[in-house]
Protein backbone atom coordinates (compact mmCIF):
# COMPACT_ATOMS: atom_id res chain seq x y z
CA UNK A 1 0.00 0.00 0.00
CA UNK A 2 1.42 3.92 -0.59
CA UNK A 3 0.43 6.54 1.52
CA UNK A 4 0.33 10.44 2.21
CA UNK A 5 0.36 12.66 5.23
CA UNK A 6 -0.39 16.41 5.48
CA UNK A 7 -1.09 18.59 7.54
CA UNK A 8 0.98 16.91 10.60
CA UNK A 9 -0.86 13.60 10.06
CA UNK A 10 -4.36 15.22 9.87
CA UNK A 11 -4.88 14.74 6.74
CA UNK A 12 -3.80 10.96 5.60
CA UNK A 13 -4.11 9.26 2.38
CA UNK A 14 -3.78 5.53 1.55
CA UNK A 15 -4.21 3.49 -2.23
CA UNK A 16 -4.84 0.05 -1.33
CA UNK A 17 -3.10 -2.73 -3.70
CA UNK A 18 -6.19 -2.83 -6.47
CA UNK A 19 -6.20 1.10 -6.74
CA UNK A 20 -8.93 1.57 -4.10
CA UNK A 21 -7.83 4.74 -2.18
CA UNK A 22 -8.27 5.82 1.24
CA UNK A 23 -8.11 9.40 2.26
CA UNK A 24 -8.90 10.77 5.41
CA UNK A 25 -8.88 13.99 7.62
CA UNK A 26 -9.44 13.74 11.33
CA UNK A 27 -11.51 16.61 12.71
CA UNK A 28 -10.77 16.22 16.71
CA UNK A 29 -13.07 18.91 17.47
CA UNK A 30 -16.57 17.21 16.39
CA UNK A 31 -18.19 14.37 17.56
CA UNK A 32 -19.77 13.22 14.11
CA UNK A 33 -18.59 11.75 10.76
CA UNK A 34 -18.90 12.66 6.76
CA UNK A 35 -17.70 10.09 4.61
CA UNK A 36 -18.85 7.95 1.23
CA UNK A 37 -17.08 6.91 -2.01
CA UNK A 38 -16.38 9.22 -4.60
CA UNK A 39 -16.52 7.30 -8.07
CA UNK A 40 -14.45 9.00 -10.77
CA UNK A 41 -17.31 8.62 -13.41
CA UNK A 42 -20.32 10.96 -14.24
CA UNK A 43 -22.12 12.06 -17.08
CA UNK A 44 -19.24 12.95 -19.81
CA UNK A 45 -18.23 9.23 -19.44
CA UNK A 46 -21.30 7.94 -21.50
CA UNK A 47 -21.72 7.66 -24.93
CA UNK A 48 -24.61 9.07 -26.82
CA UNK A 49 -27.04 6.11 -25.84
CA UNK A 50 -26.06 6.02 -22.35
CA UNK A 51 -26.94 9.73 -21.69
CA UNK A 52 -27.98 9.97 -18.06
CA UNK A 53 -27.40 6.61 -16.91
CA UNK A 54 -24.68 7.45 -13.91
CA UNK A 55 -27.48 9.64 -12.76
CA UNK A 56 -29.83 6.88 -13.38
CA UNK A 57 -27.14 3.92 -11.60
CA UNK A 58 -27.12 7.16 -8.69
CA UNK A 59 -30.61 6.76 -7.87
CA UNK A 60 -30.88 3.00 -8.02
CA UNK A 61 -28.08 2.79 -5.15
CA UNK A 62 -30.45 2.78 -2.32
CA UNK A 63 -33.21 0.31 -3.95
CA UNK A 64 -32.40 -2.60 -2.18
CA UNK A 65 -29.45 -5.00 -2.03
CA UNK A 66 -29.10 -9.08 -0.98
CA UNK A 67 -28.79 -8.33 2.28
CA UNK A 68 -31.10 -5.01 2.88
CA UNK A 69 -34.34 -3.82 1.95
CA UNK A 70 -34.62 -0.50 -0.03
CA UNK A 71 -36.20 0.32 3.29
CA UNK A 72 -33.88 -1.25 5.60
CA UNK A 73 -31.33 0.83 4.26
CA UNK A 74 -32.85 4.22 5.15
CA UNK A 75 -34.06 2.46 8.32
CA UNK A 76 -31.14 0.90 9.31
CA UNK A 77 -28.94 4.62 9.11
CA UNK A 78 -31.56 6.17 10.60
CA UNK A 79 -32.08 4.34 13.52
CA UNK A 80 -28.74 5.98 14.53
CA UNK A 81 -29.62 9.20 13.97
CA UNK A 82 -26.98 9.26 10.56
CA UNK A 83 -28.57 10.02 7.17
CA UNK A 84 -27.41 9.11 3.48
CA UNK A 85 -27.32 11.09 -0.02
CA UNK A 86 -25.94 11.00 -3.76
CA UNK A 87 -25.58 12.52 -6.25
CA UNK A 88 -23.92 13.32 -10.06
CA UNK A 89 -22.14 15.90 -11.76
CA UNK A 90 -20.06 15.39 -14.82
CA UNK A 91 -17.00 14.22 -13.34
CA UNK A 92 -17.93 11.86 -10.67
CA UNK A 93 -21.02 9.86 -8.62
CA UNK A 94 -21.27 10.19 -4.92
CA UNK A 95 -22.46 7.97 -1.99
CA UNK A 96 -22.56 10.08 1.25
CA UNK A 97 -23.09 9.17 5.15
CA UNK A 98 -23.75 11.39 7.74
CA UNK A 99 -23.27 9.70 11.32
CA UNK A 100 -21.91 9.96 14.36
CA UNK A 101 -18.01 8.77 14.65
CA UNK A 102 -19.20 5.62 16.47
CA UNK A 103 -21.09 4.51 13.51
CA UNK A 104 -18.43 5.27 11.12
CA UNK A 105 -18.48 1.00 10.29
CA UNK A 106 -21.58 0.73 9.57
CA UNK A 107 -22.50 3.55 7.35
CA UNK A 108 -19.22 2.11 5.61
CA UNK A 109 -20.62 -1.07 5.60
CA UNK A 110 -23.73 0.03 4.05
CA UNK A 111 -22.62 2.11 1.15
CA UNK A 112 -20.08 -0.93 0.21
CA UNK A 113 -23.15 -2.92 0.00
CA UNK A 114 -25.39 -0.53 -1.67
CA UNK A 115 -22.08 -0.35 -4.21
CA UNK A 116 -20.89 -4.35 -4.37
CA UNK A 117 -24.35 -5.81 -3.65
CA UNK A 118 -27.29 -3.62 -5.35
CA UNK A 119 -29.95 -5.89 -6.95
CA UNK A 120 -31.77 -4.12 -9.39
CA UNK A 121 -34.71 -5.16 -9.19
CA UNK A 122 -36.53 -4.69 -12.54
CA UNK A 123 -39.72 -3.24 -10.95
CA UNK A 124 -37.73 -0.84 -9.14
CA UNK A 125 -35.85 0.09 -12.16
CA UNK A 126 -39.15 0.93 -13.64
CA UNK A 127 -40.11 2.95 -10.55
CA UNK A 128 -37.32 4.85 -10.82
CA UNK A 129 -37.27 5.64 -14.59
CA UNK A 130 -40.70 7.41 -13.63
CA UNK A 131 -38.80 9.41 -10.96
CA UNK A 132 -36.45 10.89 -13.26
CA UNK A 133 -38.75 11.29 -15.94
CA UNK A 134 -39.95 13.54 -13.28
CA UNK A 135 -37.31 15.26 -12.29
CA UNK A 136 -36.19 16.16 -15.91
CA UNK A 137 -39.77 17.84 -16.10
CA UNK A 138 -39.40 19.58 -13.12
CA UNK A 139 -36.35 21.08 -14.55
CA UNK A 140 -37.63 21.98 -18.32
CA UNK A 141 -40.16 24.10 -16.08
CA UNK A 142 -37.52 25.79 -14.60
CA UNK A 143 -36.44 28.94 -17.18
CA UNK A 144 -33.36 29.81 -15.63
CA UNK A 145 -32.20 26.08 -15.52
CA UNK A 146 -33.02 25.11 -19.17
CA UNK A 147 -31.12 28.40 -19.73
CA UNK A 148 -27.63 27.38 -17.73
CA UNK A 149 -27.89 23.85 -19.34
CA UNK A 150 -28.85 25.14 -22.78
CA UNK A 151 -25.01 27.02 -22.52
CA UNK A 152 -23.66 23.97 -21.55
CA UNK A 153 -24.75 21.73 -24.86
CA UNK A 154 -24.13 24.30 -26.89
CA UNK A 155 -20.52 25.73 -25.44
CA UNK A 156 -19.66 21.93 -25.41
CA UNK A 157 -21.62 20.29 -28.62
CA UNK A 158 -21.55 16.89 -29.66
CA UNK A 159 -19.46 15.75 -26.04
CA UNK A 160 -20.79 14.07 -23.07
CA UNK A 161 -19.72 17.63 -21.42
CA UNK A 162 -22.02 18.68 -23.33
CA UNK A 163 -25.03 16.81 -22.56
CA UNK A 164 -27.81 16.83 -19.56
CA UNK A 165 -26.26 14.97 -16.50
CA UNK A 166 -30.19 13.56 -16.03
CA UNK A 167 -30.15 12.21 -19.65
CA UNK A 168 -33.62 12.95 -22.27
CA UNK A 169 -36.78 10.98 -21.80
CA UNK A 170 -35.59 9.00 -24.84
CA UNK A 171 -32.14 7.57 -23.18
CA UNK A 172 -33.67 7.56 -20.20
CA UNK A 173 -36.78 5.28 -21.28
CA UNK A 174 -34.07 2.94 -22.90
CA UNK A 175 -32.18 1.52 -20.03
CA UNK A 176 -32.73 -1.90 -19.07
CA UNK A 177 -30.92 -3.80 -16.36
CA UNK A 178 -27.98 -5.31 -18.04
CA UNK A 179 -26.98 -1.65 -19.47
CA UNK A 180 -27.15 -0.08 -15.86
CA UNK A 181 -25.11 -3.40 -14.50
CA UNK A 182 -22.80 -3.51 -17.63
CA UNK A 183 -22.30 0.08 -17.34
CA UNK A 184 -21.22 -0.47 -13.68
CA UNK A 185 -19.28 -3.06 -14.26
CA UNK A 186 -17.29 -1.26 -16.97
CA UNK A 187 -16.74 2.07 -14.68
CA UNK A 188 -16.78 1.46 -11.11
CA UNK A 189 -13.50 -0.29 -10.42
CA UNK A 190 -11.16 0.28 -7.84
CA UNK A 191 -9.03 3.31 -9.41
CA UNK A 192 -11.62 5.40 -10.02
CA UNK A 193 -13.21 4.83 -6.41
CA UNK A 194 -11.95 6.48 -3.11
CA UNK A 195 -13.49 6.36 0.17
CA UNK A 196 -13.44 9.76 1.55
CA UNK A 197 -13.83 10.75 5.38
CA UNK A 198 -14.00 13.59 7.37
CA UNK A 199 -15.09 14.81 10.95
CA UNK A 200 -13.75 12.37 14.12
CA UNK A 201 -12.31 9.41 12.50
CA UNK A 202 -9.51 6.90 12.67
CA UNK A 203 -7.28 7.00 9.35
CA UNK A 204 -6.23 3.30 10.02
CA UNK A 205 -9.50 1.91 11.15
CA UNK A 206 -11.29 3.12 8.00
CA UNK A 207 -8.27 1.43 5.63
CA UNK A 208 -9.39 -1.93 7.77
CA UNK A 209 -12.53 -1.77 6.56
CA UNK A 210 -11.65 -0.66 3.49
CA UNK A 211 -9.49 -3.64 2.87
CA UNK A 212 -12.44 -5.83 4.47
CA UNK A 213 -15.22 -4.21 2.23
CA UNK A 214 -13.24 -3.15 -1.05
CA UNK A 215 -9.89 -4.75 -1.59
CA UNK A 216 -11.01 -7.87 -3.58
CA UNK A 217 -12.44 -6.05 -6.00
CA UNK A 218 -10.26 -6.78 -8.97
CA UNK A 219 -7.99 -3.61 -10.46
CA UNK A 220 -10.10 -3.59 -13.57
CA UNK A 221 -9.06 -1.22 -16.17
CA UNK A 222 -9.48 2.92 -16.49
CA UNK A 223 -12.09 4.09 -18.96
CA UNK A 224 -10.84 6.91 -20.93
CA UNK A 225 -12.72 9.69 -21.19
CA UNK A 226 -13.33 12.10 -24.58
CA UNK A 227 -11.80 15.02 -23.47
CA UNK A 228 -13.86 18.24 -23.45
CA UNK A 229 -13.41 20.77 -26.28
CA UNK A 230 -14.96 24.16 -26.04
CA UNK A 231 -17.09 25.55 -29.01
CA UNK A 232 -18.65 28.24 -30.07
CA UNK A 233 -22.68 28.70 -30.29
CA UNK A 234 -25.74 31.30 -29.83
CA UNK A 235 -29.20 29.88 -29.06
CA UNK A 236 -32.91 31.83 -28.80
CA UNK A 237 -35.75 29.76 -26.69
CA UNK A 238 -38.51 31.85 -26.95
CA UNK A 239 -41.44 31.13 -24.42
CA UNK A 240 -43.95 32.85 -22.28
CA UNK A 241 -42.54 34.25 -19.20
CA UNK A 242 -42.07 36.78 -17.18
CA UNK A 243 -38.66 37.28 -17.32
CA UNK A 244 -35.74 36.95 -19.68
CA UNK A 245 -32.74 35.09 -18.87
CA UNK A 246 -29.57 35.43 -20.64
CA UNK A 247 -26.54 33.48 -19.92
CA UNK A 248 -22.93 34.11 -21.52
CA UNK A 249 -19.98 31.87 -21.49
CA UNK A 250 -16.23 32.10 -22.68
CA UNK A 251 -13.58 29.13 -22.27
CA UNK A 252 -11.99 29.69 -19.75
CA UNK A 253 -8.53 27.53 -18.09
CA UNK A 254 -9.25 23.74 -16.45
CA UNK A 255 -8.27 22.31 -13.69
CA UNK A 256 -4.74 21.18 -14.91
CA UNK A 257 -3.51 24.61 -14.72
CA UNK A 258 -4.40 25.34 -11.12
CA UNK A 259 -2.76 29.03 -11.08
CA UNK A 260 -4.72 29.88 -13.87
CA UNK A 261 -7.89 28.52 -12.66
CA UNK A 262 -7.59 30.43 -9.62
CA UNK A 263 -6.85 33.38 -11.33
CA UNK A 264 -10.28 33.28 -13.44
CA UNK A 265 -11.92 32.72 -10.39
CA UNK A 266 -10.96 36.20 -9.02
CA UNK A 267 -11.26 37.73 -12.27
CA UNK A 268 -15.03 36.07 -12.59
CA UNK A 269 -15.25 37.60 -8.64
CA UNK A 270 -14.65 40.51 -9.17
CA UNK A 271 -16.91 40.58 -12.27
CA UNK A 272 -19.87 39.47 -10.48
CA UNK A 273 -19.19 37.63 -7.44
CA UNK A 274 -21.17 39.58 -4.79
CA UNK A 275 -23.03 42.84 -3.94
CA UNK A 276 -20.05 44.59 -4.46
CA UNK A 277 -19.22 43.21 -8.09
CA UNK A 278 -19.13 45.32 -11.17
CA UNK A 279 -22.09 43.57 -12.86
CA UNK A 280 -24.14 43.92 -9.41
CA UNK A 281 -23.25 47.76 -9.00
CA UNK A 282 -23.58 48.73 -12.63
CA UNK A 283 -26.54 46.50 -13.99
CA UNK A 284 -28.80 46.34 -11.11
CA UNK A 285 -27.35 49.34 -7.96
CA UNK A 286 -27.05 52.08 -11.01
CA UNK A 287 -28.96 51.47 -14.31
CA UNK A 288 -31.84 48.92 -12.31
CA UNK A 289 -31.71 46.83 -15.38
CA UNK A 290 -32.17 43.48 -13.43
CA UNK A 291 -32.63 41.70 -10.11
CA UNK A 292 -30.08 39.19 -10.62
CA UNK A 293 -27.02 38.91 -12.16
CA UNK A 294 -23.96 37.27 -11.26
CA UNK A 295 -20.99 35.65 -12.89
CA UNK A 296 -18.58 32.26 -11.89
CA UNK A 297 -16.00 30.45 -13.26
CA UNK A 298 -16.27 26.59 -13.58
CA UNK A 299 -13.41 24.16 -14.44
CA UNK A 300 -13.64 20.70 -15.46
CA UNK A 301 -10.57 17.93 -15.55
CA UNK A 302 -9.66 19.32 -19.50
CA UNK A 303 -11.75 22.40 -20.14
CA UNK A 304 -13.40 25.32 -18.43
CA UNK A 305 -16.18 27.95 -18.97
CA UNK A 306 -16.72 31.67 -17.26
CA UNK A 307 -20.38 32.39 -17.48
CA UNK A 308 -22.05 35.24 -16.84
CA UNK A 309 -26.19 34.86 -15.82
CA UNK A 310 -28.44 37.80 -15.77
CA UNK A 311 -32.49 37.52 -15.47
CA UNK A 312 -34.01 40.61 -16.63
CA UNK A 313 -37.12 42.08 -19.04
CA UNK A 314 -37.49 40.90 -22.42
CA UNK A 315 -37.11 44.72 -23.27
CA UNK A 316 -33.64 44.93 -21.58
CA UNK A 317 -32.22 41.97 -22.55
CA UNK A 318 -30.12 43.31 -25.26
CA UNK A 319 -28.90 46.20 -23.22
CA UNK A 320 -28.42 44.39 -20.36
CA UNK A 321 -26.54 41.79 -22.53
CA UNK A 322 -24.41 44.79 -23.82
CA UNK A 323 -23.33 46.19 -20.58
CA UNK A 324 -22.21 42.75 -19.76
CA UNK A 325 -19.77 42.97 -22.20
CA UNK A 326 -18.50 46.28 -21.50
CA UNK A 327 -18.08 45.31 -18.15
CA UNK A 328 -15.77 42.77 -18.76
CA UNK A 329 -13.79 44.28 -21.47
CA UNK A 330 -13.28 47.36 -18.55
CA UNK A 331 -12.03 44.44 -16.19
CA UNK A 332 -9.88 43.80 -18.28
CA UNK A 333 -8.20 46.98 -18.47
CA UNK A 334 -8.46 48.51 -15.31
CA UNK A 335 -9.10 46.26 -12.02
CA UNK A 336 -7.89 47.37 -9.11
CA UNK A 337 -5.78 46.26 -5.86
CA UNK A 338 -8.60 47.02 -3.52
CA UNK A 339 -11.11 44.74 -5.94
CA UNK A 340 -8.70 42.09 -6.38
CA UNK A 341 -8.14 41.58 -2.85
CA UNK A 342 -11.67 41.86 -1.80
CA UNK A 343 -12.42 39.04 -4.67
CA UNK A 344 -9.87 36.92 -2.29
CA UNK A 345 -11.23 37.69 0.41
CA UNK A 346 -14.46 36.54 -0.44
CA UNK A 347 -12.94 33.49 -2.06
CA UNK A 348 -10.78 32.69 1.30
CA UNK A 349 -13.66 33.34 3.58
CA UNK A 350 -16.03 31.22 1.65
CA UNK A 351 -13.25 28.14 1.39
CA UNK A 352 -12.67 28.22 5.26
CA UNK A 353 -16.39 28.61 6.24
CA UNK A 354 -17.26 25.85 3.89
CA UNK A 355 -14.51 23.91 5.50
CA UNK A 356 -16.32 24.12 9.04
CA UNK A 357 -18.23 21.34 7.55
CA UNK A 358 -17.11 17.78 7.75
CA UNK A 359 -19.20 16.70 4.83
CA UNK A 360 -17.55 19.62 2.69
CA UNK A 361 -14.22 18.61 3.44
CA UNK A 362 -14.74 15.42 2.77
CA UNK A 363 -15.96 16.27 -0.42
CA UNK A 364 -13.14 18.64 -1.28
CA UNK A 365 -10.42 15.74 -0.52
CA UNK A 366 -12.34 13.37 -3.01
CA UNK A 367 -12.71 16.01 -5.46
CA UNK A 368 -8.92 16.79 -5.27
CA UNK A 369 -7.67 13.08 -5.81
CA UNK A 370 -10.20 12.44 -8.50
CA UNK A 371 -8.97 16.07 -10.40
CA UNK A 372 -5.54 16.60 -9.21
CA UNK A 373 -4.33 13.12 -7.64
CA UNK A 374 -3.56 14.34 -4.08
CA UNK A 375 -4.94 16.61 -1.45
CA UNK A 376 -4.01 20.33 -1.30
CA UNK A 377 -3.09 21.57 2.62
CA UNK A 378 -5.07 24.45 3.39
CA UNK A 379 -2.04 26.95 3.56
CA UNK A 380 -1.13 26.34 0.02
CA UNK A 381 -4.80 26.92 -1.01
CA UNK A 382 -4.24 30.28 0.58
CA UNK A 383 -0.85 31.00 -0.74
CA UNK A 384 -2.25 30.42 -4.18
CA UNK A 385 -5.30 32.66 -3.84
CA UNK A 386 -3.11 35.14 -2.04
CA UNK A 387 -0.76 34.90 -5.71
CA UNK A 388 -3.16 36.78 -7.53
CA UNK A 389 -3.21 40.30 -7.68
CA UNK A 390 -4.61 43.07 -10.06
CA UNK A 391 -2.56 42.15 -12.88
CA UNK A 392 -3.18 38.41 -12.88
CA UNK A 393 -6.95 39.18 -12.69
CA UNK A 394 -6.45 41.35 -15.88
CA UNK A 395 -4.44 38.97 -17.59
CA UNK A 396 -7.13 35.86 -16.91
CA UNK A 397 -9.68 38.38 -17.77
CA UNK A 398 -7.83 39.90 -21.06
CA UNK A 399 -7.15 35.42 -21.63
CA UNK A 400 -10.75 34.97 -21.94
CA UNK A 401 -11.81 37.78 -23.97
CA UNK A 402 -9.32 37.19 -26.39
CA UNK A 403 -10.43 33.36 -26.51
CA UNK A 404 -12.80 31.92 -28.73
CA UNK A 405 -15.51 33.75 -29.42
CA UNK A 406 -18.70 33.46 -26.28
CA UNK A 407 -21.72 31.27 -26.66
CA UNK A 408 -24.42 33.01 -25.40
CA UNK A 409 -28.47 31.89 -24.86
CA UNK A 410 -31.65 33.72 -24.45
CA UNK A 411 -34.94 32.40 -23.18
CA UNK A 412 -37.72 34.60 -22.72
CA UNK A 413 -41.04 36.07 -24.42
CA UNK A 414 -40.91 37.64 -27.92
CA UNK A 415 -39.83 40.69 -27.92
CA UNK A 416 -36.24 40.53 -26.30
CA UNK A 417 -32.68 38.67 -27.57
CA UNK A 418 -29.29 38.53 -27.64
CA UNK A 419 -27.40 41.89 -29.76
CA UNK A 420 -25.81 42.13 -33.03
CA UNK A 421 -22.27 42.24 -30.81
CA UNK A 422 -22.69 38.63 -30.50
CA UNK A 423 -24.09 37.59 -33.48
CA UNK A 424 -20.50 35.98 -33.84
CA UNK A 425 -21.11 33.73 -31.73
CA UNK A 426 -24.02 32.33 -33.96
Amino acid sequence: MTDISIEGGRIRATTLPNGFRVITEHMPFVKSAALGVWVATGSRNETLPEAGISHMLEHMAFKGTDRRTARGIVEEIEDVGGDLNAYTDYEMTAYQARVLAEHVPLALDIIADILRNSTFQVEEIERERQVILQEIGERNDMPSMVAMETLQEIAFPDQPLGRNIAGSPESVQSFDRDMITGYMGKHYTPARMILSAAGYVDHDAIVKDAERLFGDMPAGETAATEPGVYGTGRKQIIRPSEQAHIVIGFEAPDSRNIEAQFRAQTAAAVLGGGMSSRLFQEAREERGLCYSIFSYAEAFKDAGMMSIYAATSAKESRELAELALDVMERTADDVTEAEASRAKAQSKAGLLMALESPMRRAETLARQMVLRGRPFPMDEIETLIEAVDADGVRRAMRAVLDGPAPSAVYLGPEGGGLPDRLADAA
